[in-house]
């Protein structure tokens, strides 16, 4: 509950700030949101890589993922 009311929050005020933002600032944003997302899914495919090639050792798993 707590964690949602913070996200609730965080975006009101995150809206508040896009309603003043220039429109290149907007394209920014969106772009920045973008990046983030393929990075995750870079990680998510990077985890799911290593679980099913065990003989990749540990640490070269942290050193691809920048860990």
């Amino acid at each position: 509950m707590q964690t949602t009311t913070r996200k609730q929050q965080l975006l009101k005020i995150i809206y508040e700030k896009l309603e003043q933002a220039y429109e290149d600032t907007l394209e920014d944003v969106i772009e920045l949101l973008d990046i983030r997302k393929q990075e995750d899914l870079e990680d998510l495919q990077a985890f799911k890589d290593a679980k099913n090639e065990p003989k990749i050792p540990w640490e070269q798993v942290q050193k691809e993922l920048g860990l």
